[in-house]
């Protein structure tokens, strides 16, 4: 059995999908629905034999009360949200979470691949590299940033980095991030403005080094999260922590023209200010270091920005279907 937390959100969704390509449906899936959103949506195209909320799930790590055939544990149940204020929530929910169930899973002698993130390199100004041995040098600019380098350094602090796989995870956007709501991908935001105002808004730079829109980003399309994970899935021998971005900057510019071309529109970019809430810790360069996860025997030539953009736009939103509907017409 493997288990998927937050498996009816954007990433855990996802590997769920494709996991079911393959023919496995002995999952179970974690996740907290909650209110008010349109969560469990992603969930309906999915084969699973369980759901356990995550208050549930807990319950059951602390009081082992697990299958006793589970041999992976994909966590991605944790807070994403980049923007939360609520410092003790984030602690709370990607560390001290996060604490517990890698706790179990050396416990159990369970495979354990975790989400971490690219906020954790703070404004870049120390570099993108994925070393274990430098993990101390990085300083993140965000709490949702420092919440998950806190825990990059427990597992580093107990010298288990070699009993499970650690993922930094770039911009990411993709199929199944619809209910996201403010943290929604600039993919899907650009296509909802150019669908109802035929235009887009992207932040001004606050920066005399980047003009207005060429802020740039490590983006990665979800399908190609989904081949990184499942190549340490195939790899229980390979271990540690790895970036997982595409390796090529770009602009927001080209991704809000990707989004016009692939709907066929006429490029209209508008420049608004930065909120002041952002300003402090808004990353304006990201570009990971891909080459461990190369040696580790995976190819990172990945398929360019516009290629995805234009699938995600013209095979998912135009036709507003969710990863496991592509045999419906």
């Amino acid at each position: 059995m493997i288990v998927v937390t937050g498996g009816a959100g954007f990433i855990g969704s996802s590997i769920v999908w494709a996991l079911n390509q393959r023919g496995k449906d002995n999952i179970l899936i974690v996740d907290h629905l909650g209110k008010d959103n349109d969560k469990w949506r992603n969930l309906v195209p999915l084969r699973y034999i369980e759901y356990l909320e995550r208050d549930s799930f807990i319950d059951c790590v602390e009081n082992d009360t697990l299958p006793d055939n589970i041999s992976c544990i994909i966590h991605f149940g944790a807070c994403s949200d980049s923007t939360e204020t609520d410092n003790s929530y984030l602690v709370k929910n990607n560390f001290k979470y996060t604490e517990a169930i890698a706790s179990y899973c050396l416990d159990k002698h369970i495979r354990l691949i975790y989400a971490s993130s690219a906020a954790t390199y703070g404004n870049g100004e120390t570099y993108f590299k994925d070393s274990i041995a430098d993990l101390e040098d990085l300083r993140p600019i965000s709490m949702f940033g420092y919440s998950k380098h806190m825990f990059d350094l427990w597992v580093k602090r107990n010298d288990v980095f070699d009993e499970m796989v650690g993922l930094k995870f770039s911009t990411v956007y993709g199929p199944n991030e619809y209910h996201k709501g403010s943290m929604k991908s600039v993919v899907l935001s650009a296509f909802e403005q150019i669908r109802d105002t035929h235009k887009v808004e992207l932040f001004k730079s606050e920066r005399e080094d980047f003009y207005d829109g060429e802020q740039m980003r490590d983006f990665i399309y979800i399908k190609d999260v989904v081949d990184i994970v499942l190549h340490f899935l195939d790899h229980p021998e390979i271990n540690g922590v790895y970036n997982a971005g595409s390796g090529k900057a770009r602009t927001w510019n080209d991704l809000a023209k990707a989004v016009f071309k692939a709907m066929s529109k006429d490029i209209n970019i508008e420049y608004i200010d930065m909120p002041e809430s952002l300003k402090a810790k808004y990353q304006y360069y990201t570009q990971l270091d891909m080459s461990n996860l190369e040696k580790t025997g995976f190819d990172t030539k990945f398929k360019s920005l516009e290629k995805n953009v234009q699938d995600y736009v013209q095979n998912y939103l135009l036709k507003n279907k969710h990863l496991g509907d592509e045999n419906l017409d």
